[in-house]
C-alpha cells in the first residue's frame, strides 16, 4: 500500500479547496491520442498525427503506458539536421546527463513533445518534424525552415496530475502502489515532509506516520508563524509537499446516512457479499464509545452464526456484515437508531444504556453460499420461490411488513426470469408468481407506497383480467392517492366478477361516501369561486363608474375654463 508522492500547493487553491470542502472534479486528465494504428515495429516508419511529423522505432519499450502533459518525462535526445549536422545532444562530450521535460510547458518544440507523447518507457526512435521557424536565441546554427531530426531515448517519467485543474495544487507520483483511489469518509495514515519553494522545512509527520480522514488543506492566504523546529510559513506561498501513503483504510457510509460507517482494518478475499437469507459465520466484539465491551462472540470455540436479513442481531451490524467478503476484519460504527434503539438493553457482560452508540470489531470467517439462479434448475427455482413466498406470508402475519416486501421480491427474482419450461412447470411458476405480486401489493398498502402497489396489481392484471384481488387492491391504492373514478372502474368489475364480494362491497360503499364529499367540496369550490368572481367583477364596475365620473367632471371643468379663455380672449 506504499505510495509516495510530491504535491505542491498554492495559497489560493488552499483556499479554493477550504471553500469547497475540498472536493474536486474526479475527471482525469484528457491525453492527446497521437496513434490509433497498430503498434510500430522496430524498424518500421509512419506518420504521426496531422502535424507532417513522422516516427521510426529503433528500440521497443516496456508496457503500454505513455506519458501525457503534464508529466515530467526524462529522456536523452540528439538532435541533427537532414545532412547529419548536429545542432543540440544531452550527450555532448560525452556526458550522461538526462533531460527532464514538462510536457506541455513549451520547454522544447511542439513537435518533439508530441513524438514523446507515443513513447514507451525504455523505448528509442527517431522523430522527423517539418520545416519550424526558429528564434536566433531558440536554436543556433538551425537555419529557419530546416527539417529537423531528434533520435530521442525515453528513460522514465513522472506522473503528474492538476489536483484542482488550475494549477493551484499539483501532484507529482514519485513512485506507484495499490492502484485504488481513496474516497471522501477513508481514513489515511500518510508520511509526509512540507517545504517552501527555498527548502526550508515547515511541517513533517512522525516516524511512525499520521492518521487522518480524508479532507484536509493547506496553510492559506494567511500562513504560519514559526513553531517548535519548524520555518514560519509566510502568507500566500506556495509549497511542496512529499507524501508516503503509508496504509489505507476505506470507509463505508452503509446505511447512506451516516449512521453505519463500516471501516476495513482487514482485506478479505474475492468480491461475493453475503445474500439475504445466508448465514453467515462471524467472530466479533461489540463496545460502548468508551471502550466497555457489552458482549463477545466466537473467540472460545465455534464461530457466531446467524441469518442475514433474519433480525437476530442490530440492524447496524447485520447491514455492515452484508457488505463484507470472507476473511474481511472490520470496525462498524452503529448509531442507537441501527442499533438498541432508545431504551436500555441487558446484553451478556453489561446493561447499555438508552441510545448508545456501538462499536463493532466483526471478521466474517465465512458464509454459506445459497445456489444462483442461474445455476438452477427450473423446479429449483420453484422451490427457492415457494419457500421465500412463505418466510414473506410469515414475516406479514407478525406485522414486518418491510421484510416480508423483500422476501416476495426475492421470491419473483428466482421465476421472473425468460427460460423455457414444461408448461406444467409453467403453471405452478405462474400461480406462485401472482401469489407473490399480490401479497407484495398488500405490503405496500400497508407500507403506503401506494403507487409501487399499483404498479403490482396492474402485473397481475396482465395476465389475469379477471383477478378480483388485484382489481380490489389496486382500487384501494387509487383511494388513498384520491383516483376515485379508476377506483371505481375496478371496482365496478369486481362485483361484476364476484357480486357478493363483502369486501369490494364495502369499498365501493365507502367510495360512494367519498365521492359524495369530493362532489360537495367542488361545488362549495365553485360557488366560492363564482362569488369571488362576480365580486371582483362589481369592484371593476364601480371603480370604472368612479372614474367615468371623474373624467367627465374633468372634462367639465376643461370646457369651463376653455370657454372662460375664449371669453377673455374677446
Amino acid at each position: 500500500m506504499v505510495r509516495s508522492s510530491r504535491i505542491t500547493f498554492s495559497s489560493a487553491a488552499a483556499v479554493a479547496m477550504a471553500g469547497a470542502g475540498g472536493s474536486s472534479s474526479d475527471d482525469d486528465e484528457a491525453g492527446e491520442e497521437i496513434e490509433s494504428a497498430p503498434p510500430l515495429r522496430v524498424g518500421e516508419e509512419r506518420a504521426i498525427g496531422p502535424w507532417g511529423i513522422r516516427k521510426r522505432l529503433l528500440r521497443d519499450g516496456q508496457g503500454w503506458a505513455t506519458p501525457v502533459p503534464p508529466d515530467e518525462v526524462s529522456v536523452h535526445y540528439v538532435g541533427t539536421l537532414p545532412d547529419g549536422t548536429l545542432f543540440a545532444s544531452t550527450r555532448d562530450g560525452g556526458g550522461e546527463e538526462p533531460r527532464t521535460i514538462n510536457l506541455g510547458s513549451g520547454d522544447v518544440v511542439a513537435g518533439l513533445e508530441r513524438g514523446i507523447c507515443t513513447m514507451k518507457k525504455g523505448e528509442k526512435a527517431l522523430f522527423m518534424l517539418p520545416p519550424l521557424a526558429y528564434e536566433d536565441s531558440g536554436a543556433p546554427g538551425v537555419p529557419i525552415g530546416s527539417e529537423l531530426h531528434f533520435e530521442v531515448e525515453l528513460l522514465s517519467w513522472l506522473t503528474v496530475v492538476d489536483v484542482c485543474k488550475n494549477g493551484g495544487i499539483v501532484k507529482k507520483v514519485l513512485s506507484t502502489g495499490v492502484n485504488r483511489q481513496t474516497g471522501e469518509l477513508d481514513e489515511v495514515t500518510v508520511k509526509y515532509k512540507i517545504k517552501l519553494l527555498d527548502e526550508s522545512i515547515v511541517e513533517e509527520s512522525p516516524e511512525e506516520g499520521s492518521t487522518f480522514f480524508v479532507n484536509e488543506d493547506a496553510f492559506g492566504e494567511q500562513g504560519r508563524a514559526a513553531k517548535n523546529q519548524f520555518s514560519a510559513v509566510p502568507p500566500n506561498s506556495a509549497v511542496n509537499m512529499d507524501v508516503e501513503l503509508v496504509s489505507l483504510k476505506p470507509v463505508v457510509d452503509v446505511s447512506g446516512d451516516l449512521k453505519v460507517m463500516k471501516k476495513t482494518l482487514k482485506s478479505g478475499d474475492g468480491l461475493r457479499t453475503p445474500h439475504d437469507g445466508e448465514t453467515v459465520h462471524i467472530r466479533y466484539i461489540g463496545s460502548l464509545e468508551d471502550g466497555t465491551v457489552f458482549e463477545k462472540f466466537g473467540f472460545d470455540g465455534e464461530p457466531f452464526e446467524f441469518i442475514i436479513d433474519e433480525e437476530q442481531v442490530t440492524v447496524g451490524l447485520d447491514r455492515a456484515v452484508a457488505t463484507m467478503v470472507k476473511g474481511e476484519l472490520a470496525e462498524v460504527t452503529v448509531k442507537f437508531e441501527y442499533g438498541f434503539g432508545s431504551t436500555e438493553v441487558q446484553r451478556q457482560l453489561i446493561t447499555v444504556p438508552s441510545c448508545s452508540t456501538l462499536i463493532y470489531e466483526v471478521e466474517l470467517i465465512d458464509f454459506t453460499k445459497e445456489k444462483e439462479s442461474w445455476e438452477m434448475s427450473a423446479h429449483e427455482k420453484l422451490e427457492a420461490a415457494e419457500k421465500s413466498k412463505v418466510a414473506g406470508n410469515d414475516l406479514f402475519k407478525i406485522g414486518k411488513f418491510q421484510r416480508a416486501a423483500k422476501k416476495y421480491s426475492k421470491a419473483l427474482s428466482y421465476i421472473n426470469e425468460d427460460g423455457h419450461v414444461e408448461d406444467e412447470v409453467e403453471k405452478l411458476v405462474k400461480t406462485v408468481r401472482i401469489s407473490c405480486w399480490l401479497n407484495h401489493a398488500v405490503c405496500c398498502l400497508k407500507l403506503k407506497d401506494f403507487a409501487q402497489a399499483i404498479s403490482l396489481c396492474s402485473m397481475v392484471l396482465e395476465i389475469e383480467s379477471c383477478n378480483v384481488k388485484a382489481l380490489y387492491r389496486r382500487a384501494q391504492a387509487y383511494i388513498e392517492l384520491y383516483d376515485l373514478e379508476l377506483a371505481k372502474t375496478d371496482l365496478r368489475k369486481a362485483l361484476e366478477l364476484d357480486p357478493n364480494n363483502k369486501e369490494v362491497k364495502l369499498l365501493q360503499a365507502n367510495l360512494k361516501k367519498l365521492q359524495v364529499e369530493s362532489d360537495k367540496r367542488d361545488v362549495e369550490l365553485y360557488a366560492n369561486m363564482f362569488d369571488r368572481i362576480t365580486e371582483e367583477s362589481d369592484a371593476v364596475s364601480k371603480k370604472r363608474k368612479v372614474e367615468n365620473v371623474n373624467h367627465n367632471e374633468e372634462t367639465k371643468s376643461s370646457d369651463a375654463e376653455e370657454a372662460l379663455e375664449v371669453v377673455k380672449g374677446h
